[in-house]
């Protein structure tokens, strides 16, 4: 794992939690995507050494909408920016490390993701988040 890329925020909407943090937290806004694959809208924000992303689900079966049922609102995923997602994945796999899919799929900001099952890392769901294709 090269550096914690970004912290992942579960939100139900980001109109309405976007100005805690820009407003009263003071952390500027990067932008905003729509991330159909994942049935997600995301914010990106600039914490200074590392990005906040705020994640809102736009499809009632969408992973994250899940979690906000279970847990509400809060921290959803720690992201490790890597490069060779595939390799990454494949080594993980390797020192039996589940993974929720076995392709690393499209992510926000152009990236290729792939998420570590909480059971395989002591109830902490992780991200692979690869930005080498200069996508970002």
């Amino acid at each position: 794992m090269k550096r914690v890329d970004h912290i992942g925020i579960a939100v139900k909407s980001i109109s309405e939690t976007l100005p805690y943090y820009t407003d009263t937290l003071g952390i500027p806004l990067i932008g905003m995507e729509d991330v159909p694959s994942q049935g997600l809208k995301v914010a990106f924000l600039d914490a200074g050494n590392i990005k906040l992303e705020l994640l809102e689900p736009v499809s009632e079966d969408s992973a994250v909408a899940k979690f906000l049922e279970k847990r509400g609102e809060g921290v959803h995923h720690i992201a490790f920016g890597v490069t060779d997602i595939q390799e990454r994945m494949d080594e993980l796999k390797a020192h039996g490390v589940r993974l929720l899919s076995d392709e690393p799929r499209p992510g926000a900001g152009g990236a290729q993701v792939a998420f570590m099952h909480p059971k395989s890392s002591y109830g902490v769901l992780y991200e692979l988040c690869d930005k080498s294709g200069d996508r970002e």
